[in-house]
Parts: C-alpha cells; structure tokens; sequence
C-alpha cells in the first residue's frame, strides 16, 4: 500500500521499510527530543518514524533562569531537536538554546534544530532608520549555540536563508494547504493575497487551483498591526473567496481585507495560512469577519480556547518526520516537492 505523504507530491512505502531505514544514516541514530512550546506536533513526528522522544528535565529557577538537564545519553547521536518560536517566544528560544548546549556538551554527534515557526522574521532588512535586522540576529544565536542544521516552514521571508552559514531546510507547507482546499471543489473561486508582497505565493494558488487572482492593496503608515486597506486589484465581485497569508497574528489585516472584499461582492471568504499566532484580538476579529472556513497548520499549537468550529487545523508532522528521515539518510529533501 502507497500512502501520499501529507503536504509533499511523492508517496511513501509500507510504514515497516521507514523504520527499517532509520539509524542507517552516518551520523549514528536518531535521538528526537521536544521543547515545552509542540508538544502534540513532536508526538505526531516520533509517531511517524517510530521512534521515542527523548526525555529531558526543565527547570525554571525564581529569577526566570532555564535549567535543563538531559535524561539519557546521546554520545554520537543524531540529535533533531523539535521547538517552535511561538508565544512566550524569548522563553522557548532560550529553552531551545540552553538545550542545544546541554545537547553539544554530551557529544551529541549533530545537532539539528526543527523550529517549525521561525520569530522575527518581519525584521528581515533595515527599512526604517536606526533599527535592527533581528531575524538576522536570530540565525547568528542559532549558529553560536551550535547548531549543526536547521529545519524550518515558511519564512516570511525567503532571503532569511541567506542569514545562516549552516545548511538548512526551509519546507513549505503549501501542498498540504492546497491539496485540502483543492479537493473542497469551492465554486466561483478566486484566490486574493492579502498583500502586494504575498502576490508571487497566490498566483501559485491560483496555478495550482486553476482559479483566478485578485490582490489587496494596503499600506502600513508606522509600525502598529492594523495597516490601512486600500483597494483590492482584481474582481471579486460574485465570487466565492480564499484569502492567503503566511502568517496571521492579531488578524488586523485579513479582518480589513475581508471588510473590502465584501464591500467589492464577495460571497464566502475562506482563509488560508500558514502560521497561526492567535491571541484573544484574534479570535474575537476572526469571529467578527464570519469566515467560512479557516485553514492553517499545527506549526504553532493552539489552546484549547482558541478551537473555533470553523478552523481546520492541518498537520505537518509527516512532512517534518520525512524531512528528518531524509536528512538522517543523506537523501534529497527537494525530492518531495519537486517529482
């Protein structure tokens, strides 16, 4: 039986041919270790390459100082450790890097970091005076801790790559988005940006659904999260709406662009992303739009309290346990996105 991995164009043997593979890398076998922030995600990814997750003790002293120690040895191992930069960010970053030091100082042979939601990638240039590229300071701590190799999804922005001097996967999660919304056959479709500088990903959408495109138009006049909504370029009128994002934070803009497509004649507005760092601002703009259905994936876990009956929320755990799989094997990554 051939199962499609979720999230990838290649399909994948009998579950007992990945297990027998793993541990034939050259870099000794696979130790998977779990930070505090995807506890749920570094399951489903021990699940799919039959492994256990390595077990560690944390500790937080009085004066907020993180104490890890390691409860087993990984002497010549190779180590993926699994950690999102998601809220409290500084205090699961720090996490991240004292274990990549705990993890080093036990000879652990590689260190690989799956850090499936990257922070700071916003910050990417000096648009502004006297300010700082921090998703460029991100990739220089990641490195000074000893990072081997990094595994990420979805930069916000693709010369973010450009800032590490390790090698390194930046996956997307694009195929497992559109084939859930490919196989929905929404009528009347026409898939709109949410920005001008999201246009290059929706006219993939709209390639790969084989539906038309239309763009938002807005513009952010100082560094708050509500930009002003201009216009929309394309017609909408009619029409059924998937608006995509890489990320959605406080739901300012995707609220805004909504409230413009609907006064262009937009039916149902359905949206699509990537990363969701969901605060209560968001789920009370996300209730005020009334959209039809919301998509995103697991790269930043939710709350309980954020599970609103129309979010769908999709699982990269099998894409990231390929990766790692592959990366472990020396196998190629692109592989699973290009056949």
């Amino acid at each position: 039986m051939n199962d499609k991995i979720p999230g990838t164009k290649i399909s994948l043997s009998h579950q007992s041919k990945l297990q027998a593979s793993i541990g034939q890398g050259g870099f000794g076998e696979i130790k998977l270790f779990g930070g505090s922030s995807v506890p749920e995600l570094t399951e489903e990814i021990a699940q799919y390459l039959g492994l256990p997750v390595g077990v560690y003790e944390r500790t937080t002293f009085s004066n907020e100082n993180i104490f890890i120690q390691l409860k087993e040895s990984v002497r010549g191992q190779d180590v993926y450790v699994v950690q999102s930069m998601s809220a409290p960010v500084h205090d699961n970053f720090m996490e991240l890097m004292i274990m990549v030091d705990a993890l080093k100082r036990d000879s652990a042979w590689r260190v690989n970091v799956v850090v499936p939601y990257m922070s700071y990638g916003r910050s990417d240039k000096k648009d502004q005076p006297r300010v700082s590229i921090s998703a460029r300071l991100v990739a220089n701590l990641i490195e000074a801790s000893g990072v081997d190799r990094y595994i990420t999804v979805d930069l916000h922005a693709g010369q973010i790559q450009g800032f590490f001097n390790i090698p390194g996967d930046v996956l997307t999660a694009f195929y497992l988005l559109s084939d859930y919304v490919a196989e929905k056959n929404i009528p009347d479709l026409t898939v709109v940006s949410t920005d001008l500088g999201y246009a290059k990903q929706a006219r993939n959408w709209g390639q790969r659904l084989d539906v038309p495109v239309a763009l938002v138009e807005k513009r952010r006049v100082d560094n708050a999260e509500n930009p002003q909504v201009l216009s929309i370029i394309g017609d909408v009128e009619g029409r059924n709406v998937l608006l995509v994002d890489d990320e959605v934070n406080t739901a300012g803009s995707v609220q805004n662009a909504a409230k413009v497509l609907r006064d262009n004649g937009a039916k149902d507005i359905y949206l699509a992303f990537t990363h969701g760092f969901f605060t209560d601002k968001t789920i009370e703009r996300f209730s005020q739009v009334g959209f039809k259905e919301i998509i995103t994936t697991n790269t930043i876990q939710q709350p309980e309290v954020y599970q609103l009956p129309n979010l769908k929320v999709l699982s990269v755990g099998p894409l990231l346990g390929e990766v790692i799989r592959r990366a472990h094997l020396g196998l190629s990554v692109g592989q699973l996105f290009n056949e």
